[in-house]
C-alpha cells in the first residue's frame, strides 16, 4: 500500500508502533502520543476531513487546529492551558517527524508553531506538607484498598517517582518478609524513568512502614506491587493503572477540600519543595528527579529565589 495516499487518522498505529519499536520509547509515552492524536483525529472527523493526506495537510489547517484547541473547553467548562495544548501539537509534530523518516510527502514538523508560555502558564502545583498530610488521611484503612492508596500516597511523596514509574513496580524488587515484619532498613530502588534513563530512587522509612501494613493485605500471587481489586477474569495481572491511581488522588483532593487540583504528579513536585525548603541544592533535586537537563528542574526557582534573598541579606557585605 502506498502509504503517501493513506489518510493521516490511519497512520496513526503505525507511529506508535515505530515510536515503541524503533525510538525506543516506553510504552506509556507511546500511550500518551495516542490519547493526544485523538483530539487531532476527533477534530479531522468533526471538520469532515478524516480522509485527509498527509501531503494534503496545509499551514491553513494547522492554524484552524491551534484555534480549535485554544477554545476547546473540558467538561468543567474550563479553556485548555497552553501547556496541554502544547502536548497536542508536540504529538503532531512528532507523526510529521514520521513521516519525513518513510519518506512519506507532508508538511514539515517545523512548521507547527508552539504557544509561547507565561510565567504564569509555567507555574506549577504543589501541596504545603500540612496539606499533603491532609491529603494521605483521607485513604480508609479498614479495607485493603485503602491500606493501598495510603501506601500509593506515601511512595509518591517519599520518592518523587512518576505514576507510571509507581505503576510498574513489582513486588519482586522488595524484601517483602521484612517490611510485614517492620524491618525498615533503607530501601533504594533503581528504576527506569523517562527514556529508558535510570536512576536510584530512595524511600522513608515512614513510606516503607505504610507499604510493610499494605503488604500484610495481601494474600494473592501478583506481581505488581500495587493491583486492582476488580474480579475480571481476563486481568490476569491485575496491574493498577496511572490512570487509576489519578482518579484515586483526585477523589481524596477532594474529600480534603484541598485548593489545588491535585494530581499523582503534585505530589512529585511537592517532593521537590519540600526537599528545597529544607536545603537541598537543585543539583541533587535534579538526580532525584531524574531530568536529565537542570533547566527542567528550574521550574522550581519560585522556591530558590526566596532564599537566595535571604542568603544576600544575611551574608552580603552591603546588607550590614
Amino acid at each position: 500500500m502506498n502509504k503517501s495516499s493513506t489518510p493521516i487518522i490511519k497512520q496513526i498505529s503505525s507511529f506508535l508502533d515505530y515510536c515503541e519499536v524503533e525510538k525506543g520509547l516506553s510504552p506509556v509515552t507511546s500511550h500518551n502520543y495516542d490519547n493526544f492524536l485523538k483530539i487531532f483525529s476527533g477534530w479531522l472527523k468533526m471538520t469532515r476531513q478524516d480522509n485527509l493526506k498527509p501531503h494534503e495537510l496545509t499551514p491553513k489547517h494547522i492554524w484552524d487546529y491551534r484555534l480549535y484547541l485554544s477554545r476547546k473547553k473540558d467538561l468543567k467548562g474550563h479553556y485548555s492551558k497552553k501547556t496541554t495544548q502544547n502536548y497536542y501539537l508536540i504529538a503532531l509534530r512528532n507523526l510529521l517527524n514520521y513521516f519525513a523518516e518513510k519518506d512519506i510527502v507532508a508538511l514539515p514538523a517545523e512548521k507547527i508553531k508552539l504557544p509561547k508560555l507565561t510565567d504564569k502558564d509555567k507555574a506549577i502545583k504543589f501541596l504545603k506538607f500540612d496539606q499533603v498530610e491532609k491529603l494521605l488521611s483521607m485513604a480508609d484503612l479498614e479495607s485493603p484498598e485503602g491500606m493501598r492508596d495510603r501506601a500509593i500516597l506515601e511512595v509518591l511523596f517519599s520518592t518523587g517517582m512518576r505514576v507510571s514509574e509507581l505503576t510498574s513496580l513489582n513486588i519482586k524488587q522488595f524484601n517483602v518478609e521484612n517490611l510485614i515484619n517492620g524491618k525498615f532498613s533503607d530501601q533504594e530502588l533503581s528504576i527506569a524513568g523517562k527514556g529508558g534513563s535510570m536512576r536510584v530512587v530512595f524511600f522513608s522509612e515512614r513510606a516503607l512502614k505504610w507499604l510493610g501494613a499494605y503488604l500484610k493485605t495481601r494474600q494473592d500471587m501478583f506481581q505488581p506491587l500495587f493491583i486492582n481489586y476488580r474480579t475480571d477474569k481476563e486481568d490476569k495481572e491485575h496491574r493498577l493503572t496511572p490512570r487509576s491511581i489519578e482518579r484515586m488522588v483526585k477523589r481524596y483532593n477532594a474529600m480534603a477540600g484541598l485548593p489545588v487540583d491535585a494530581t499523582p504528579h503534585t505530589l512529585r513536585h511537592s517532593f521537590a519543595t519540600d526537599l528545597l525548603e529544607k536545603g537541598a541544592d537543585m543539583r541533587s533535586v535534579q538526580e532525584l528527579l531524574g531530568h536529565k537537563n537542570i533547566v527542567t528542574t528550574q521550574i522550581y526557582t519560585h522556591l530558590t529565589n526566596p532564599r537566595l534573598r535571604d542568603i544576600h541579606k544575611k551574608f552580603h557585605s552591603g546588607e550590614k
